[in-house]
């Protein structure tokens, strides 16, 4: 039975991801079967296996989870059809009566620090705040606020993780910027938010 799962595990690694005119940090991680391009993660983020993430700028130690979609081009619906045989570009169909140039893909933006759910869709443009959880199976239409928890269909703020004197605090201290030996002194407060922030001298308690 182990030896099943270890092969397994090695298929379900060994596929490989696809990264186009991208930049991912060292010490992040892309794993196989994820989609990534023109984007940049910075550093100690990772995401799951099968994402496909387009036109993205992802923060420091950000979470994403499987299957999951960010960004991507949309469909000219203002126009009289939405169908791709009327604008420019390689696609499913052959076919093309027109040749029109659609709007740009507008770039995404996903904050520092952000968890994303499993099987979340965020429509391209969407700013995910500093701090923030998508819940999983979230369908993100609107800008997310920093530090807060969305969640639904669409995705509809549930509440705030801290108050918002808290939030402020964390946002001013940048604490994702930290250099990794004042983060590795600074860690043992992680579970205490306004420990942690008295430790690294970016509050006024």
């Amino acid at each position: 039975m182990k030896i099943k799962y270890l092969i397994s595990k090695l298929i379900k690694k060994s596929r490989l991801s696809s990264v186009k005119n991208s930049s991912i940090h060292s010490s992040s991680k892309i794993e196989s079967g994820t989609l990534f391009v023109n984007s940049s993660m910075n550093k100690h983020s990772f995401c799951g296996y099968d994402n496909e993430i387009i036109n993205t700028k992802i923060g420091s130690f950000c979470s994403i989870g499987n299957h999951v979609k960010i960004g991507g081009g949309e469909h000219p619906y203002s126009w009289v059809s939405t169908s791709p045989v009327f604008y420019k570009g390689r696609d499913s169909v052959k076919a093309k009566f027109s040749e029109f140039d659609r709007d740009e893909i507008r770039t995404t933006f996903i904050g520092n620090d952000v968890w994303i759910g499993q099987n979340s869709l965020i429509k391209q443009g969407i700013k995910i705040g500093h701090g923030a959880i998508i819940g999983m199976g979230s369908v993100v239409t609107k800008d997310v606020e920093p530090y807060s928890i969305v969640a639904g269909v669409p995705a509809k703020k549930i509440k705030l993780r801290f108050s918002e004197d808290l939030i402020s605090k964390l946002i001013k201290s940048k604490w994702w910027d930290l250099k990794e030996d004042e983060l590795n002194k600074a860690a043992e407060n992680i579970k205490n938010p306004i420990k942690f922030l008295e430790s690294i001298n970016k509050s006024n308690f």
